[in-house]
């Protein structure tokens, strides 16, 4: 199993491979990119611009097709071409610089074309919103065909994605199968709360984790004894440390694990390890709040997880992909080996037998879901069987 890559560099490749696992097609893919070539050979920063064009064009004539459903009364249509013009605005947005033109409008593109994809398809998403610091956090509630009340997960982002991003992938939609709903969150620093909320991330992932929370506590829809955390990439922070600090998560996992990303920032100034997104720096000065290289290396000073797995005693999963080239897999050991107290912990290593084997399984999605999907069924009391 390899990853797909179209282009000299790996930061676009693995947009292209977010892109195709969040359900575009490669049809439409190959067009978006093959003006993009010569660009890319400048290197991974140079031709950001170029690069966003592309994907909104395709996703511009996506929406106007769905407009022409919808003129014909054909909404189930009209849903899936908003659902899929929503994956690629979000492509071409993520992949820009703070600042850059257009990247404002092309988010607001991506968020109003998801929901109206969520309305016009039918899905159980709902949009929902928290009051935090004075502010406000929001996530996608995925309802399980359940009656009675049931388990839930909170999803949570990495550095770069946004809670779309996390539905398109497919997660929400393995756990309602299995009888469990999920609560897909733009966490300070990600999604809406950075982009219209102006909230920084935070180390100290308990403190919104808690808010999601006590928001899941007053739905009579869910069972409050059975609500689980888990996070892709720099999520493989954020879930461990909000489960060791929560104690009302009663499970969790981590897709990819992030031990020590304090210590990844020395690495990458060494360029060692591949980069997720362009203007690196740019990107995660902006995701902390940091003025610069200096006030983000303390901000970002405890994103480390040494010291606080030992306080993790609910059931535990670190899954990593064993050629990961943005997050060593010597991480993945270090969690697991310090759940010391878990009452069930577990280190999945997706291979080359059966894929996954990339950052966050970018090049094949379908096993961890499956994985981290029957692992919450098992845990929280969910169905694994059709």
């Amino acid at each position: 199993m390899a990853l797909f890559e179209p282009f000299p560099n790996y930061v676009w490749n693995l947009s292209v491979s977010i892109a195709l696992e969040n359900g575009g097609k490669i049809g439409e893919i190959v067009d978006i990119i093959k003006p993009l070539m010569a660009a890319a050979e400048a290197g991974e920063d140079a031709g950001t611009q170029e690069f966003m064009v592309e994907w909104v064009r395709m996703a511009d004539k996506l929406v106007e097709l769905g407009e022409e459903d919808l003129a014909a009364g054909r909404e189930f249509s009209a849903g899936n071409k908003f659902k899929r013009a929503a994956i690629y605005y979000q492509t071409g947005e993520r992949m820009q610089g703070l600042g850059h033109p257009g990247r404002a409008e092309t988010y607001d593109k991506a968020i109003s074309n998801f929901l109206r994809g969520m309305q016009f398809t039918g899905e159980p998403v709902t949009r929902i919103a928290i009051p935090y610091q004075g502010k406000e956090i929001s996530g996608l509630f995925h309802k399980a065909p359940v009656e009675s009340p049931a388990p839930c997960v909170v999803y949570c982002n990495g550095l770069d994605s946004m809670k779309e991003m996390l539905w398109m992938g497919g997660l929400p939609t393995a756990l309602a199968k299995r009888g469990i709903h999920t609560l897909c969150v733009d966490q300070p620093g990600t999604g809406e709360a950075l982009r219209l909320q102006g909230l920084p991330a935070t180390p100290h992932s308990e403190q919104w984790a808690s808010a999601f929370v006590d928001y899941l506590e007053t739905r009579d829809d869910i069972d409050k004894a059975r609500i689980g955390m888990t996070g892709i990439s720099l999520g493989g922070h954020y879930a461990p440390r909000a489960v060791a600090y929560e104690p009302r998560f009663a499970s969790g996992a981590a897709w990819g694990a992030n031990h020590n990303w304090h210590e990844v920032q020395f690495k990458r100034m060494r360029r060692e390890g591949e980069n997720p997104v362009p203007h690196y720096w740019n990107h995660v000065f902006w995701v902390f709040g940091a003025s610069d290289m200096d006030d983000f290396i303390e901000k970002s000073k405890d994103m480390n997880l040494n010291g606080h797995m030992d306080r993790i005693t609910v059931p535990f999963l670190v899954t990593h992909g064993v050629k990961d080239r943005q997050i060593s897999p010597d991480y993945a050991n270090d969690t697991y080996n310090q759940l010391v107290n878990s009452s069930r912990r577990e280190l999945k290593w997706f291979t080359d037998r059966e894929g996954g084997v990339e950052h966050v399984g970018a090049d094949n999605h379908a096993f961890a879901i499956d994985y981290i999907a029957d692992w919450f069924a098992e845990t929280l009391g969910g169905n694994i069987k059709g």
